[in-house]
């Protein structure tokens, strides 16, 4: 439950999710020489001419284990690599580029090298439809598209191309393929499936991952195994309650040799890395799993290193984390993903090896494993990838993004086309409307920038369908309407409805409809009002599963495409609906047209269905791709017309001249970066919400460290230009802008029945001699109070409100008395 709160209380300061973490303190950690700061030899170039198992026999316990722990990069320091020296870190540090990635890799790749141990180390990313948490990369359709495609060459593409753009990012270590089988469209997870046809799954993620090892990359096979195989209703219970995700597989020796095949493929490809299930396999978690973890070693031929999932050991049977941390060791697992207890791990397998409960073997062959990989992948010769050779020299070009649109055309499945509304002819007049139209969060669905998907709708390096409709529009002869007052004129309407953008259980369905509870907000009134113009309707579906239709809606459309989450290319959709392309998608599972038709061998239409333009089509030539405008929203640029200056601190004073501040920040607060921050857009998030976000500099964020003991939690100060964030209410008082953040604290509690807000009565108070409007907002769970956040803010002038954000456990008068 102090999970949720605490994820309520960042959505209300909006701060960025990359707090606890420090960023490298060079931008180019190049090593001036051969040798480190007391003229030594680097130990990785002694290590590079060594075995794996030569460079084990030369480590200590405390520096093998460290090898086996993998934290989140926000939780950890540069110094602490430098001390520690972890075998990997994971995770995103936000909306940043491919040059700020090589920093923050880079960085922490300097401290490894130097540390005791010396061991270089390898960055982890989930990037499963490309290079995903960098910003203007190219985004592949997710893989149920893929599947839908069901093309092996494009795959393997993908596999070369994603592995280019992470090296440019200098990430090695690629999370995907995702192998599962999915067989309920309920799972929140099904778009990360290739589909339901395990022949299918097997010949594309195996073409994936040659793409991924050919072009450089330490590919990941997961999640081992059966993850898509769960029951509904099974879903792992603790602090979420999961309908269907990391639930269980109940399944027959023969169903279970089935799935082994797909990994036994991957294995024979070459794959260097398997990632273990959250789920359980007829009552046992894969977890502690030993019969099928050692499986992969001492029967199909495993040579690589296995790794645990995101916190997952936790999750495993046994009466303290310390039995499940030496449960999880000795059923195989190499390296544990425990993002935020990877210390008190490491703590326990080297007090387990000194009390004889994992033996050294154990260890030593899962760091002599770790070390392999690392090898192999030439992290000995050149860590900071000094020499590494990549094919583009930037994210996002041309090149690869026509890859991208191509496996969008191919992905498209042309479910009807009554009256042959499809292709668009020229010389029509097309209204295009529905939320998601234009409208790249959802284009692109989860594991977009951030888990559970971009922040906003704009994502930068991403080309909506109504886009590419209105760039390309000359090229098409068509006419494209957007204004509803117009649509009257149109000759056809083109609707775009869909899912909201969503990871892991936070998909899970009870409804699976379009107008569900995970379908978007607009999509019930866009529906209606194409039905009430009475045009001929083509109505395009992008979600991340084949979700359940209302009868009357689809006998009223007269041609509907399923566009899955098609990435960053719109003009794939363009091109196909123009003409320019045939339709060549087949579904990769069944498509059910009620809840009760799953897991039967009834359905609305069946694995493999998709029709097309027919034998008499000619296609036409398709327009020439533009480079996408970039969208990168200067933080900035928000402030252009203010008096805004930026604050400074030094000394552990923060200084705003123009806002007459001066902080004493406490002891155990670090400064970090507050200008990138992703967040998903909730249902609850208006609009007016959004606007409001982006136009909010947060100018300084001083965060407690983490794990580390202390009363105050954050500080952050920020500035908000309400000519932009409120344009229908630019003059709005202090006051009223605190309505406004408070309004948006309860609407996200709505959903949480054990959990609520209350706010204390605002009051007026002198900060550093200035007058704020203080809000208390204090968060309360089924334990009692959890949390306490105090919202100040003042008008500055016109067009700029201050807004400082703290939590913590001290009275409101020390928090108070340490402005100057």
């Amino acid at each position: 439950m102090k999970k949720s709160i605490a994820l309520i209380i960042s959505l209300a300061m909006l701060a960025s999710v990359t707090a606890c973490s420090e960023k490298p303190e060079n931008s180019k950690p190049a090593l001036e020489s051969a040798t480190d700061e007391n003229g030594e030899v680097y130990k990785y170039q002694q290590y590079s001419s060594m075995s794996p198992e030569e460079i084990v026999a030369e480590m200590t316990l405390e520096q093998k284990t460290a090898q086996m722990v993998q934290p989140a990069v926000y939780n950890v320091s540069v110094k602490d690599m430098k001390k520690n020296d972890y075998g990997s870190i994971l995770s995103t540090m936000g909306s940043i580029g491919a040059a700020e990635w090589r920093e923050t890799v880079d960085g922490f790749q300097k401290a490894a090298i130097e540390s005791e141990s010396g061991i270089p180390y390898i960055y982890g990313q989930d990037d499963v439809h490309g290079v995903n948490y960098c910003r203007d990369a190219v985004y592949f359709p997710h893989n149920i598209g893929q599947g839908a495609a069901n093309d092996e060459a494009l795959a393997y593409q993908v596999g070369l191309i994603t592995a280019d753009e992470a090296k440019l990012c200098h990430m090695l270590w690629n999370f995907s393929p995702c192998v599962a089988q999915s067989v309920d469209p309920r799972w929140g997870r099904t778009y990360e499936s290739y589909g339901s046809d395990l022949e299918t799954i097997t010949k594309l993620s195996t073409a994936y991952t040659k793409g991924l090892i050919d072009g450089g990359l330490v590919a990941c096979s997961k999640h081992f195994f059966a993850d898509g195989n769960v029951v509904y209703g099974t879903g792992e219970h603790g602090d979420i309650d999961m309908l269907i995700d990391r639930g269980d597989a109940q399944l027959s020796d023969d169903e279970i040799e089935e799935l082994l095949k797909v990994y036994q493929a991957q294995i024979d490809a070459g794959v260097q890395t398997i990632m273990i299930s959250h789920s359980s396999l007829n009552g046992v978690k894969m977890h502690e799993n030993k019969e099928y973890i050692m499986k992969l070693k001492d029967e199909m031929g495993f040579e690589g290193f296995i790794v645990s999932d995101w916190g997952s050991v936790g999750n495993i049977s046994g009466s303290s984390y310390e039995e499940q941390v030496i449960k999880s060791v000795n059923a195989g697992i190499d390296m544990l993903m425990e993002t935020d207890r990877f210390e008190e791990a490491q703590d326990i397998i080297i007090d387990a090896v000194e009390s004889g409960d994992i033996s050294q073997e154990r260890v030593d062959d899962a760091v002599t494993r770790i070390i392999k990989v690392k090898k192999d992948a030439g992290l000995f010769d050149d860590p900071l990838l000094e020499n590494i050779k990549t094919e583009q020299q930037e994210t996002g070009s041309l090149k690869y993004r026509a890859v991208a649109e191509q496996l969008v055309e191919k992905s498209l499945v042309l479910l009807k086309n009554d009256k042959e509304v499809l292709p668009f002819k020229e010389g029509t007049k097309i209204y295009i409307t529905g939320p998601a139209s234009d409208n790249g969060q959802v284009q692109c669905g989860g594991w977009t920038l951030d888990w559970n998907g971009a922040s906003t709708k704009e994502v930068p390096g991403v080309t909506t369908i109504l886009e590419a409709f209105e760039r390309y529009a000359e090229d098409y002869g068509i006419e494209v309407i957007t204004d509803d007052n117009k649509a009257a004129d149109a000759d056809v309407v083109l609707l775009c409805v869909g899912e909201q953008a969503y990871a892991e259980w936070n998909g899970d369905t009870e409804d699976l409809e379009l107008c569900g509870s995970l379908g978007l907000k607009g999509n019930a009134d866009a529906i209606k009002e194409a039905k009430k113009l009475g045009k001929p309707t083509v109505t395009c579906i992008i979600a991340g599963r084949n979700v359940i239709l209302d009868e009357k809606d689809y006998e009223g459309w007269d041609s509907v495409v399923m566009c899955y989450l098609l990435g960053s290319e719109g003009k794939g959709v363009s091109d196909v609906l123009c003409g320019c392309v045939d339709f060549t998608g087949k579904l990769p599972s069944d498509w059910y047209g009620s809840l009760d038709q799953i897991g039967t061998d009834k359905c609305f239409l069946k694995r493999g269905y998709g029709e097309s333009y027919g034998e008499n089509f000619k296609p036409r030539k398709g327009p020439e791709s533009l480079a996408d405008e970039a969208r990168v929203i200067d933080k900035d640029a928000i402030m252009d017309g203010t008096n805004y200056t930026r604050g400074l601190y030094k000394d552990s004073i923060y200084t705003n001249e123009y806002a007459n501040l001066k902080i004493s920040i406490p002891d155990g607060l670090t400064k970090e970066s507050a200008e990138d921050y992703t967040m998903s857009t909730p249902d609850y998030m208006t609009d007016e919400d959004q606007k409001r976000i982006e136009a909010t500099l947060w100018d300084a964020d001083f965060m407690k460290e983490f794990g580390k003991q202390g009363d105050t939690d954050y500080i952050s100060i920020g500035f908000v230009n309400t000519e932009l964030g409120m344009p229908d209410h630019h003059d709005c008082t202090a006051d009223e802008y605190l309505d406004a953040d408070d309004d948006l604290t309860i609407r996200s509690m709505e959903d949480m029945p054990d959990a609520s807000v209350t706010f204390d009565d605002r009051k007026i108070v002198k900060l550093g001699g200035e007058e704020y409007v203080r809000s208390t907002q204090r968060f309360h769970d089924d334990e009692g109070e959890s949390q306490v956040m105090y919202n100040y803010a003042r008008r500055l002038d016109d067009k700029l409100i201050c807004i400082i954000c703290i939590s913590g456990i001290k009275p409101v008068d020390e928090y108070e008395a340490m402005f100057k």
